[in-house]
């Protein structure tokens, strides 16, 4: 058995969404370093370009600036990603949203919102995306990875009701994407991170000594937490988790 080989992406074609900053971004930078070529994408493009020019320094990465909470952004990626490659290896939807608001204050705007990134988009993209994905499941598997949330599986104290049940969506929904695309070599699994250091969780990010004592193993998340998780789902040590949801939190979810 070659560990090196067990865990290697080198060859390998990966699509990041929300790539440029938090969460995704350290997903990109555990690919390319293990060998993948990595595109990017989010909305701000200038956002998008300056993460790709800098994580060009660990390997080939190139930013497609697309908006992907809206069909006719999500077939603007896919046809962007078409000039550059001919198939895919790699899926990771990881763009989402968020949104807090008390119960009885709770708008419509900030239901559709979050519940059509976090949860329509994957599907949608991924189903555009499906094509690209059979032409690269050749000799390894195609992976399609869903970001989601310990959100979708504890109850926090916050009242972000729309971001919870996508979040608890996206997990299910995994279980039935992947139930329908192994025959077609395509695995889908997810990812529930914990409080890692993101604009989308600003607690973390600004305050994580405070929410690292909240944390069974005593501290946040790190980049190399991310992408070594990331890593494992995408490479050939992941072929046989297959609609699973991982959770990489800290023992958070558990200690709520």
């Amino acid at each position: 058995m070659d560990m090196n080989q067990l865990f290697s992406l080198k060859g390998r074609t990966a699509l990041v969404t929300g790539g440029s900053r938090g969460i995704g971004r350290m997903i990109a930078e555990g690919y390319l370093a293990a060998g993948a070529r990595v595109y990017i994408s989010a909305r701000k493009a200038a956002a998008c370009d300056q993460t790709a020019k800098e994580l060009s320094a660990l390997g080939h990465c190139v930013s497609l600036p697309a908006d992907v909470s809206t069909m006719e952004g999500m077939r603007g990626l896919v046809e962007a990603y078409g000039r550059h490659e001919g198939s895919l290896d790699i899926l990771v939807n990881n763009a989402g949203a968020a949104w807090g608001a008390p119960y009885d204050e709770f708008p419509e705007s900030g239901w559709d919102k979050v519940t059509d990134l976090n949860m329509k988009t994957p599907f949608f993209l991924t189903q555009a995306f499906t094509p690209m994905l059979k032409k690269a499941a050749t000799d390894h598997l195609a992976k399609v990875i869903h970001v989601a949330s310990i959100d979708g599986i504890s109850v926090n104290p916050w009242e972000t009701y729309s971001y919870a049940a996508s979040k608890a969506g996206l997990i299910h929904l995994t279980k039935r994407m992947a139930l329908r695309l192994a025959p077609e070599r395509i695995v889908v699994s997810a990812i529930a991170p914990g409080p890692f250091a993101s604009d989308m969780n600003k607690d973390a990010r600004d305050h994580g000594d405070e929410v690292a004592e909240r944390v069974p193993l005593g501290r946040i998340g790190t980049t190399e937490d991310m992408a070594g998780a990331a890593v494992y789902l995408a490479s050939r040590a992941g072929d046989y988790v297959v609609g699973s949801t991982l959770v990489v939190d800290g023992g958070c979810a558990w200690g709520r």
